[in-house]
């Protein structure tokens, strides 16, 4: 989707899990960088949205793969490239674009260790290493799959290098991404953090949302 007309300002944006290229957040930031002089473009990652039935796999390699193109489609349009992305979104953002040149990112509830959510998953659910990579694949009643490949890729390729100027809005309440994890990745990349207490992971009460709205405005440049 391109929210807005063709303007000299372009904002990538990038949804979560269980999300798709219109949702909520996606749809908010979007006024908002439309009415600050942006044109804004959200897609669908794979199994999302309009792709849900797709023959192609939510993975790392996969996501990279799409958010490279998609930079590419928005390098046609503008030169001035910002980023918003969210959980899971913001994950595969800091291993596809961490060499490209994005003026700044912005990130609501940021997954910044999936070894680590990886792991907790197999632990929880008495999976080990061996067992795993015996079965390649272990089907868990949360809806998830637990899959060496990906568990794999995501140890041999660490976020590193994230020298993009960044903002971070934060539930103190996120049960995915631990504080630990988000303020050792803030302190390392200087990136800002706005906590919001008692906020979740997933953003979506009218409070939640205001104060989202109101970050958004201070934030996006």
């Amino acid at each position: 989707v391109l929210w807005g007309e063709p303007a000299s300002k372009l904002l990538i944006e990038v949804h979560g899990n269980f999300s798709n290229k219109e949702d909520t957040v996606i749809s908010m930031m979007a006024e908002r960088a439309v009415q600050k002089g942006y044109q804004a473009l959200s897609f669908d990652l794979p199994k999302h949205g309009e792709r849900a039935n797709e023959a192609y796999a939510c993975n790392p390699w996969n996501c990279v793969s799409d958010l490279t193109a998609v930079f590419e489609f928005a390098r046609s349009l503008s030169p001035d490239i910002s980023l918003f992305a969210c959980s899971m979104g913001a994950y595969f953002s800091l291993l596809a674009y961490h060499n490209f040149d994005i003026k700044q990112s912005l990130f609501l509830s940021p997954v910044v260790n999936m070894e680590r959510i990886i792991q907790n998953m197999m632990k929880g659910f008495q999976v080990n290493e061996e067992r795993l990579k015996k079965e390649r694949q272990i089907f868990l009643p949360i809806g998830q799959t637990l899959d060496w490949d990906y568990y794999s890729y995501v140890r041999d390729n660490p976020v590193c290098d994230w020298n993009i100027p960044t903002a971070i809005l934060y539930g103190s309440d996120d049960n995915v991404t631990a504080w630990i994890e988000l303020s050792a990745f803030s302190e390392k990349y200087s990136a800002t953090v706005k906590v919001l207490e008692q906020g979740e992971h997933y953003f979506h009460t009218e409070e939640q949302l205001r104060v989202f709205d109101a970050w958004a405005d201070e934030n996006l440049l």
